[in-house]
This record gives C-alpha cells, sequence and structure tokens, in this order.
C-alpha cells in the first residue's frame, strides 16, 4: 500500500483554476520530484498536501488514513488541521526561521511546544527538554551544522539556513518532507550544500516530495517525475523517462526551454 495516496485534488481561487483533478502515489522510501513552471501549480499542491489550502475536491489518504475528503465534512475539522500537518514536513523557499532564536531552538521548538502537552510533561519536564535538545544537536550535526547550533539565523550563510530548516522539519518525524523550491533563494554557490543534504536524504530512503527547478539532480535523484503545465499533471513516470525521454509535447517544449535557459 503506498505511503500517499491524493485522489482527484481540485484547487480554485475564485475563478482561476491553480489544480485539476490531481491524482498520483508515492510509495515508502521514495523521493518524487515535481517539475513545471512558474504558475503550474506544484507549490499549491505542496500547500493542499500540508493542509494550508483547503482543497476543493478530492481526498488526501496517508498510510491508508483519509485524512482529507473533500465529501467528508469530519475530515475538515479545524481542531485536526495540526495532527494532519504532522504528517508532511515542509521546508519553505526562503528558510523562515525565526530570527530571535538559535540554530538549535529553531529546531527543537516546535517539539517542545508539541511535550507539553504529554500527561507525563510536569513530572518529567527537565529530562523531555534534554532529550529534545539532544535529538536537536544530533539533527544539527547530520546537517553539518554542529558548530552552528548556537548561532542566531543573522549568522548564517543562506545554505546553513536551508539546512537548519531541513533539520526543523525533521524534528517531528514527518511521514512525507516536502520541499518547495528548497534552492531558488540561494546562490549559486550555496545550492550545492543544499541539494548534498538532500541527496543524503534520499540514499538513507527519506520519503520525500520535491518541487524543484533543477533538472539534472531530479532526474539523479528521484524516483519519479511528474510534469505540472497549467493546473494539470502532464506527465508522470520514473524519473529518467520523464526528463530524458518524455512522451508529451508540453513536457518536451518545458524541458527544452529549460535548456536554452
Amino acid at each position: 500500500m503506498p505511503i500517499l495516496e491524493v485522489h482527484h485534488i481540485e484547487k480554485h481561487f475564485g475563478a482561476t483554476r491553480v489544480l485539476e483533478d490531481i491524482g498520483f502515489d508515492l510509495e515508502q522510501g521514495q523521493a518524487l520530484a515535481i517539475i513545471g513552471s512558474s504558475g503550474s501549480g506544484k507549490t499549491t499542491l505542496l500547500r493542499c498536501l500540508n493542509f494550508l489550502e483547503t482543497p476543493d475536491q478530492g481526498q488526501i489518504v496517508v498510510q491508508g488514513d483519509t485524512l482529507f475528503d473533500a465529501d467528508d465534512p469530519a475530515t475538515q475539522r479545524e481542531s485536526e488541521v495540526r495532527k494532519k500537518r504532522l504528517h508532511f514536513g515542509l521546508v519553505f523557499q526562503s528558510f523562515n526561521l525565526f530570527p530571535q532564536y538559535t540554530a538549535l531552538r529553531n529546531v527543537t521548538l516546535a517539539k517542545e511546544l508539541l511535550s507539553q502537552e504529554r500527561p507525563d510533561f510536569k513530572a518529567n519536564r527537565k529530562q523531555i527538554l534534554e532529550e529534545i535538545q539532544a535529538e536537536g544537536r544530533e539533527l544539527l550535526a547530520k546537517m553539518g551544522l554542529s558548530d552552528r547550533a548556537d548561532h542566531y539565523p543573522s549568522q548564517l550563510s543562506g545554505g546553513q539556513q536551508q539546512r537548519v530548516a531541513i533539520a526543523r522539519a525533521l524534528a517531528l518525524h514527518p511521514d512525507i518532507l516536502c520541499f518547495d523550491e528548497p534552492t531558488s533563494a540561494l546562490d549559486p554557490e550555496l545550492t550545492g550544500e543544499v541539494l548534498k543534504v538532500i541527496r543524503s536524504l534520499a540514499e538513507q530512503k527519506t520519503t520525500m516530495i520535491i518541487v524543484t527547478h533543477e533538472m539534472a539532480f531530479a532526474r539523479d535523484v528521484a524516483d519519479q517525475v511528474i510534469f505540472m503545465d497549467g493546473g494539470v499533471i502532464v506527465e508522470q513516470g520514473p524519473a529518467h523517462q520523464v526528463i530524458e525521454h518524455p512522451s508529451q509535447e508540453r513536457t518536451r517544449q518545458f524541458l527544452s526551454r529549460y535548456a536554452e535557459s
């Protein structure tokens, strides 16, 4: 059974159709890259999966559990949204770190807040927070940032900030890690260090959805690729097949324009 099933997702903003009949499956341990021109609906799709936007139609199923069904109001209760977001870790384009907190606190903050809801928190507060801190430092070490734990975002390069953002997303152990153009806000010389981290996560079989404009990276790292245009999925399949031997004319035109840019 796929870890993620997306069925017939649609999203409109007023009269503007942003997503139409979007459907795909994602297997545990796979990396899915979503490519397409600006305005094709890629980011909106990620926001729907993270429940930052509410789809107008369709279903989202994670590990067999229906998290959203447009025809079932019980799946749309505001009180359940936060729990549903825990299934998806989202790394934004522009880092979104809290400037007043250190790198370590940015990584641990969400888990610290959630831990306060544990019935044993008051009795074991010190131990629980120490464990969260230790895990946060371990995640920063995996990002190559052991010596930056006590630095503030303003003291970090763009690539370092994005790696902190990745550690923060991993801290809550999401089922699926989502990236929204993770290198678009970086200078070219910093792009490689972030792509290296994502490549390592793929090698570790982290289940991921990556919206990216890095075609070579998508071809080499992703198991599957989806090409979107005008709010629809035009083509999807194995990464090398879609990028090197696309079957649809719109895909060929997009990749040709990208190669010429």
